[in-house]
């Protein structure tokens, strides 16, 4: 239930939370940004596994779907660079905390593991992306930000 009136509220509200400025606003939602990667390598395994199975298929209706999920694969990791890069890196990662070089160091890590999904359909640089999140979390996230990502579902 609770997984519903997020993805509810996520919905309804959805042109206030995604658009997000660069202006020292003040309004960031750390934890937001991880679910939407999370819910982004999902989608981009799940494409991933569907380029497989209908690769082995020779039919034109197969090569159409390869085309629209390969398409799909791309488009999330698209979106994930740009959390990434205009969202992390940008705005969020400082120079001036202790793990700085480390945080920098994995979210590295899951931009390049991004930018071989999108060249492959090898399920381990899903499984690198995910290792590459979860140690940025660890160093970016106290205790009470990882209990949360964990109640929403995050950080399994």
């Amino acid at each position: 239930m609770k997984k519903i009136m997020i993805a509810l509220i996520l919905f309804l509200t959805n042109n206030y939370l995604f658009s997000h400025c660069q202006i020292p606003c003040g309004i960031y939602n750390d934890a937001l940004r991880i679910v939407q990667i999370e819910e982004n390598l999902k989608t981009i395994e799940k494409a991933m596994n569907e380029i497989i199975v209908l690769s082995s298929q020779n039919n034109p209706q197969s090569i159409q779907q390869i085309v629209r999920w390969t398409g799909t694969k791309e488009d999330h990791s698209d979106k994930t660079h740009f959390i990434i890069s205009d969202y992390f890196l940008s705005q969020r990662i400082k120079d001036k905390n202790n793990n700085y070089t480390k945080q920098l160091i994995y979210l590295h890590k899951l931009y390049v593991s991004l930018m071989r999904c999108k060249q492959t359909v090898e399920i381990k640089n899903i499984t690198e992306a995910r290792e590459s999140l979860l140690y940025f979390c660890e160093l970016y996230f106290d205790s009470h930000g990882i209990q949360h990502l964990k109640e929403l579902g995050s950080l399994k």
